[in-house]
Parts: structure tokens; C-alpha cells; sequence
């Protein structure tokens, strides 16, 4: 066995009698020969027990030859602790011999980092393709800013992690297990800001996982044993507000199979879906002005709200931002709501106490960026934006925007500079006229980008 570190320590390399003329095929480009052990040929009987726990706990299992997939003949993935009787033993990571190897000589193992495996390792890279300065880290790590500026790219060698944006677990959170991440924005759709990371241990009883339809632990209940790739279909449920874990670990995603947003939970107790970084936006109308009469609360789209009030006097917007559309299908004077309290329509601009179909703008932390051109069809001068503008006329020179292409990012026009007049909300895609995103005419005096969620 050669190994990559001292004192047989690293990655392990089994090598039987033969001739080797490169040695990095065999163990990478950057594997350096550190230490070497013989490997005594026996001619006796072969032994090895395995447990499914640490220090010879859990199930038990015998072996007495090859076993190509533990997995298939004893129904269990991982080993956590052996004791070799006989022989000496190769252990595989993968089936079928595949994967990093590790030397069992006779003794007793109490737990896998006695043979040299490791229970997780993450590697961060600065640049794409695992280039520039790394970091390797095999547990929780609450800030990461001192050990790297960016990160392009990942290597997860064993084990399971939840990886952050912010720092202390905070912002995006994106689910990495064993395997190579060469481009972290075209692979998992992050950018190269890592903050923290965490360690998901390995978990190997009952899963038990309970949703509850209001805060608190309040409401109608629904108890999880197994993934559910849709709730809404499975539960009739929209969605939840708190949840307790009772076994496991579990990953939610606020889209229907396994898309979207995700977010880590362990064992315990969320009283709300803060607790566990989720946002759910959340919307309310009064018929009333100061937030009297009756109301109605909404979380997405709406494209008729008629059926559920008839006048809408006061509007508050507990999280999330939204546009509100004076006729039915997102048509007429739109007005955008971030969270706060409006008492009364005039705090929103409007006009008049009618309001009739909403549009959830969903939470987006990603690069903007936007064209805007001279002529319909996208013809005749055009300027790209990454950043708010107060004035088109001063930047663009044009008064009048008669197409537009929004590529990243969700933006409002507004009819007059600084922000002011009618407003239109523009989502990803083409805009091919004027009239595509609702305007009477091809006015654009300023817009900016929707970041306050």
C-alpha cells in the first residue's frame, strides 16, 4: 500500500506486482508517494465482522470472502466500526472495488477514522475547475470569510453539506454531497459568495418529520415519514408556517419536486418559517380603511380578487413584496408593495379603493440586468442596465422606450423620472412593444430593480 501523507495517513493505494510507468494516472495529478506498508501475503482462513455502528454497535455481518456491494447482500450502506480475525482486507468507498481504498490488517476498528476514512470533507476552491487558493474544512464553519474571497468551485471528497451565502447559516442555502462542482454558478446556480458551511452527520434511524398549517405548532397537523416531492397534492396543503423535527434530517424546497430554494432542518422545533430561513411572502386586503372591515390574506398570484371583496380601503404587507392591479388579470394601474402598512390607498398612490388581481414577486438574489432599446422589436439604439436609473433621458438620451429585454432580475418602469407616476412591473424575458408590459404609451422616465424583499 503507498500511501499520500506519512505515517500512512492520505489517500491509500494498493498496487500487486507489475510495472507502473505513471503513477499520477493511478492517483491523480497532484498524489505525491509519502509512505509505503507491505502487505504480508496469507494463505489461512479470511475473517472480518462488520457493524453498522461505532465500537462494534447495531447490526452485525460476517464475511468470510469478496463482497462486491455491501449495500445489496446486507441491505446497509455504511460501516462505522469492524473487527478483522483473519487476514488482511481491502475496503472500498463504492461497489464493485471502486473508489478510495482503505488497508484492514487484523484488529479492531471502533470507529471508520481508525482505517483512515474520514466521516466529511468539503474542499473550496477560489477559481473554476478546483484552481487557486483552497480550503478544506470537515465540520461546521460559522464564517469563512478569512479563509477565502470568493469560491468558484467545490470538491465534496466524503460526506454531506449544506453550504450558505451569508455568514452564521444565513442567506441561499445549497445542498452538496459527495462529488465534483467544477462551476458553482452553472452547476447549482449559486454565485462564488460562501460564507459558511455545515456538516449534515450521517443519520441512520427513523426519519418523523410533523407540518403544521399555522405558527406554533398550531393548526392542522401532518406527520412525514418519507419524502414527499409534492405537499400540496399529497397533504392538500399550500403551504405550512411551523414544523418539528422529530427524527432525522430534512431538506424543504419551496417548489413542488425537489426545486427552488432549499432549506436544512434538524431535529427540533420551528415555530415559524423564519426559524428555519424560509420566506413566504404575505399579502393582506381590508375592505376598510386603518385595516377595518372584512379581509382577505393571499401568498401568490391572484388574477381575480372580486370574489373575496368588494373595495379595498387598506392593504398590509407582512413579508415579501407584491403588485396590485386595479382591473382583473394584472391590467390597469399597477402599484408596487413592499412589506409595511398602508392605512388607506392614497399611501399606495391609487386612485381609487379598487383593487381586483395581485402578483406575487418572487424572491430573487441574483445579478440584474437590462436592455432597453430605441425602436420596437428590439431596432434602434440600445443601452443595457445593471443598476437603477433615475432619469433614462440623462443615460439614454431617449425620452421614449419602445421595446426592452430584461435578462436578470425583476424591474418597474415608472412613467417620470425619480421614480415617480405610473408604474409597470417588467419579470424576465422580451418585451417586444410597449403595450408587453401594459403602458398607454412608450414613456419610461426612470426604473429601478426590485431588491427590497
Amino acid at each position: 500500500m503507498i500511501y499520500t501523507k506519512s505515517n500512512f495517513t492520505g489517500n491509500q493505494y494498493c498496487l500487486k506486482s507489475g510495472a507502473y510507468p505513471d503513477i499520477h494516472a493511478r492517483m491523480g495529478p497532484s498524489g505525491a508517494v509519502s509512505a509505503c506498508r507491505l502487505i504480508q501475503v496469507e494463505r489461512g482462513a479470511f475473517n472480518v465482522c462488520l457493524y453498522e455502528r461505532i465500537e462494534f454497535g447495531g447490526q452485525i455481518m460476517n464475511l468470510e470472502d469478496d463482497c462486491p456491494s455491501v449495500m445489496e447482500r446486507f441491505h446497509i450502506k455504511d460501516i462505522f466500526s469492524c473487527n478483522v480475525t483473519d487476514g488482511n482486507w481491502l475496503f472500498y468507498e463504492d461497489p464493485d472495488y471502486c473508489g478510495r481504498m482503505y488497508l484492514i490488517q487484523p484488529g479492531e476498528y471502533k470507529r471508520f477514522s481508525e482505517w483512515g476514512s474520514r466521516s466529511a470533507r468539503i474542499i473550496f476552491y477560489e477559481d473554476r475547475n478546483f484552481q487557486g487558493r483552497s480550503h478544506e474544512c470537515s465540520s461546521d464553519c460559522a464564517d469563512l470569510h478569512s479563509y477565502f474571497n470568493r469560491c468558484n468551485s467545490i470538491r465534496v471528497e466524503s460526506g454531506c453539506f449544506m453550504v450558505y451565502e451569508r455568514p452564521s447559516y444565513m442567506g441561499n442555502q445549497y445542498y452538496l454531497k459527495r462529488g465534483e462542482y467544477s462551476d458553482n454558478q452553472r452547476v447549482i446556480g449559486m454565485n462564488d459568495c460562501v460564507r459558511s458551511c455545515r456538516m449534515i452527520p450521517p443519520h441512520r434511524g427513523p426519519y418523523k418529520l410533523r407540518l403544521y398549517e399555522r405558527y406554533d405548532m398550531s393548526g392542522q397537523m401532518h406527520e412525514l415519514s418519507e419524502d414527499s416531492p409534492n405537499i400540496q397534492e399529497q397533504l392538500s396543503m399550500s403551504d405550512f408556517n411551523s414544523c418539528s423535527v422529530m427524527d432525522g434530517y430534512w431538506l424543504l424546497y419551496d417548489q413542488p419536486n425537489y426545486k427552488g430554494r432549499m432549506y436544512f432542518l434538524r431535529p427540533g422545533e420551528y415555530r415559524r418559517y423564519s426559524d428555519w430561513g424560509g420566506f413566504s411572502p404575505r399579502i393582506i386586503f381590508y375592505e376598510d380603511k386603518n385595516f377595518q372591515g372584512r379581509s382577505y390574506e393571499c401568498s401568490n398570484d391572484c388574477t381575480d380578487l372580486h370574489s373575496y371583496f368588494s373595495r379595498c380601503n387598506s392593504i398590509r404587507v407582512e413579508s415579501g413584496c407584491f403588485m396590485i392591479y386595479e382591473r382583473p388579470n394584472f391590467m390597469g394601474h399597477q402599484y408596487f408593495m413592499r412589506r409595511g402598512e398602508y392605512p388607506d390607498y392614497q399611501r399606495w398612490m391609487g386612485f381609487s379603493s379598487c383593487i381586483r388581481s395581485c402578483r406575487m414577486i418572487p424572491l430573487y438574489r441574483g445579478s440584474y440586468r437590462l436592455r432597453i432599446y430605441e425602436k420596437p422589436d428590439f431596432s434602434g439604439h440600445m443601452m443595457e442596465f445593471m443598476d437603477d436609473c433615475p432619469c433614462v433621458s440623462d443615460r439614454f438620451h431617449h425620452r421614449h422606450v419602445y421595446s426592452s429585454n430584461v435578462m436578470n432580475g425583476f424591474w418597474i418602469f415608472y412613467e417620470y423620472p425619480n421614480y415617480r407616476g405610473r408604474q409597470y412591473f417588467l419579470r424576465p424575458g422580451e418585451y417586444r412593444r410597449y403595450r408587453d408590459w401594459c403602458a398607454t404609451c412608450a414613456i419610461v422616465g426612470s426604473f429601478r430593480r426590485v431588491t427590497e424583499f
